[in-house]
């Protein structure tokens, strides 16, 4: 016979392979033996029961009820042979208690393997024991019972010493070197626990010691800004101390595992770690002992062609300067703290591009990597650039105590800092010129990489910022994607269609994307099925939903930003017109004054809302028009969750 407060509150008897749970009835009888399996082999007062059973005031006949469930336990118990294993539930006078031989509760067994296991002493051993208690495990503790604060309170303890079991398992896989594993046991248990600042320190050093250091600082900066939100509080000694170690430690793990060599980015050719004539350039800051920053995200999956694009970028980030002896590009390092601005619709892949291009690249910036979202199109408050800077600053090593409260003094603080250091940033979704400003670095050794919706003509204008405008995939290089992420026989067996889930998709990335992801989904469509629901227009930005990364929600975060009559004109073109406009069009469908028109066709085309093929002629995407159609109000047209994701 075994009882089970691991899960469900259960008790089976019989061998394991056709155990018979026995009929235990309704919630409250379970819970009346739950509070007996809690305290085996002790006494439970009818007290202690009435206030479990009862969260509020306990009826007058509580006692009488207590004693029916007790009296029910006894038969369904003895009907099942319980006598015979040494099991009885006797009374004492007002208290009941339960007899139970050693090792019938999961509970205690589980208690009885971990103390067994000494992961630093014995690791192989304790991943054996640890591996065997947490398989005792079925679910949340104490299922079935009913919700009152004694039982939340004995599942909480319960979860407790689980989530202490999987930190030893963690570590008992670290000391034999299968860090993999330690992070594999250690993330469900992240995310269910995102503020327990231990286990997230332990999962960021097996993250960072299996080579995936960006995802280890991402956790590092996920647990801060919940702790911020949830508690009003700064990360404690042991999360900081491991943040600290990773970044003193520099990205040698990633490196050791090809994470930023150049042999994975197809398309790119990477930078070698070091110039030509290192005299001429500040030490790396790993060298002076001065953490290296890496907040790049993971490169972006199934990341293929734009060649040319890539090219263009290299050429405008990492100038050639062979009077300065750097070696130029692609064996230099920026010398000139350049400002590329990459721009274009959202779902073209902006963040996709400047993401795999700094990991390429990653070894023309030893000094490290700074990575912010600004969240200028995501559908939420944009980051203000003094939140920003802090987080640059606490990354650089400066203690948060430290860090200015005014944005001046935090950016004069940053800009001292990276003067001498060689450093990439890359501003992604940024929503104004004014925003980004207080943010570059100013270092004649750094790069600054700025992707936006927006043209942000200012930052061309005041600081004499780069601009590279990203379109929408070409035919074949559309089809390499879908064949990327369907596989290539599958796009192969209907080329046709292939061709055609392109054009109803425009060749735009964050489109292809979710069409495959429906595909996906439905691994017996062919690609003609789906090719022929795209083509009901009601249907279409619907489908091209995955998430919080529809092409839907991406457009619509796009228009929120647009004044209300810009938003009206883009509603009146997308009705009016098949997909091109010019300004006296457009004045006579919306009957407002020329000029004015002209100034908002060019604020939509500043926008990426339309594109300004020559002069005064203007051209709407067909998902830009399904969208300005139906206002992204109608399920049909707007369908998908909000919210931004990555449609950069």
């Amino acid at each position: 016979m075994r009882f089970s407060l691991l899960g469900p509150v259960t008790v089976t008897t019989g061998p394991p392979a056709a155990a018979v749970e026995l009929p235990l009835g309704a919630a409250k009888r379970r819970s009346v033996l739950a509070m007996l399996l809690l305290r085996p082999n002790s006494t439970v007062s009818v007290d202690q029961l009435t206030a479990s059973l009862w969260e509020d005031e306990p009826p007058a006949h509580a006692k009488t009820v207590i004693q029916g469930h007790v009296s029910r336990l006894r038969a369904v118990l003895a009907e099942h042979g319980a006598g015979d294993l040494g099991v009885e539930l006797a009374t004492h006078g007002s208290a009941y208690l339960l007899r139970l031989p050693d090792g019938m509760v999961d509970a205690q067994r589980f208690d009885h393997l971990v103390s067994s296991a000494q992961p630093e002493a014995a690791p192989a051993d304790a991943v054996q024991l640890l591996s065997q208690a947490l398989g005792l495990w079925h679910g949340p503790a104490l299922t079935g019972t009913v919700a009152s604060p004694p039982f939340a309170a004995a599942a909480h303890a319960l979860e407790e010493r689980r989530l202490t079991a999987v930190e030893a398992l963690a570590r008992a896989y670290g000391a034999l070197g299968e860090h993999d594993r330690a992070a594999g046991v250690l993330h469900p248990a992240a995310l269910a626990q995102p503020l327990r600042e231990g286990l997230i320190a332990d999962l960021m050093l097996a993250l960072y010691r299996t080579g995936r250091q960006s995802d280890a600082i991402a956790w590092f900066h996920r647990t801060r800004e919940l702790l911020a939100d949830d508690l009003g509080v700064d990360p404690g000694e042991r999360l900081t101390g491991a943040y600290q170690e990773i970044l003193r430690a520099g990205p040698g793990a990633d490196a050791g595992r090809g994470g930023t060599d150049g042999a994975s980015h197809p398309g790119v050719q990477p930078v070698p770690a070091t110039p030509a004539h290192p005299v001429a350039a500040p030490a790396p800051a790993a060298a002076t002992g001065a953490p290296v920053p890496e907040l790049l995200p993971r490169p972006p999956a199934g990341f293929l062609g734009r060649t040319a694009e890539l090219a263009e970028l290299t050429r405008l980030t990492l100038p050639a300067e062979p009077d300065r002896g750097y070696g130029g590009a692609p064996g230099g390092f920026p010398s000139e703290g350049g400002i590329t601005l990459v721009s274009g619709p959202a779902g073209v892949g902006k963040t996709g591009l400047a993401v795999h291009w700094g990991h390429a690249y990653a070894g023309a910036f030893p000094d490290g990597r700074l990575f912010a979202d600004l969240r200028g199109f995501s559908g939420g408050e944009e980051a203000a650039p003094l939140e920003v800077l802090r987080e640059f600053l606490f990354t650089m090593g400066t203690p948060a105590e430290q860090i200015p409260s005014s944005p001046q003094a935090a950016s004069a603080l940053y800009r001292s800092l990276v003067a001498r250091r060689r450093l990439l940033v890359v501003l992604d979704n940024a929503s104004s010129s004014a925003q980004v400003r207080p943010l570059l670095p100013g270092g004649p050794h750094c790069a600054t990489l700025v992707t936006s919706r927006s043209r942000l003509d200012g930052l061309i204008a005041t600081d004499a910022a780069r601009p590279l405008r990203l379109h929408a995939l070409g035919p074949e290089d559309s089809i390499s994607l879908l064949g990327t992420l369907l596989g290539p026989e599958r796009v192969a067996e209907d080329p046709a269609a292939a061709r055609e889930l392109v054009a109803l998709c425009d060749g735009l990335p964050l489109a292809l994307r979710a069409a495959s992801a429906q595909l996906m989904a439905r691994p017996r469509w062919r690609l003609a099925r789906l090719a022929t629901a795209l083509r009901d227009e009601r249907r279409r930005l619907a489908l091209l939903s995955a998430e919080d990364a529809g092409v839907a929600a991406a457009l619509r975060n796009s228009v929120a930003r647009l004044s209300a009559d810009d938003a009206a004109l883009l509603r009146t073109l997308g009705t009016g017109f098949a997909r091109e406009v010019n300004t006296a069009e457009a004045a006579a469908l919306s009957g407002a004054d020329p000029e004015l028109i002209q100034d908002a066709l060019d604020r939509l085309a500043e926008m990426h809302l339309l594109d300004e093929e020559a002069t005064n002629r203007y051209v709407m995407s067909d998902l830009v028009k399904l969208f300005a159609q139906g206002d992204g109000s109608a399920d049909g047209t707007a369908g998908g969750p909000t919210g931004g994701g990555q449609p950069h």
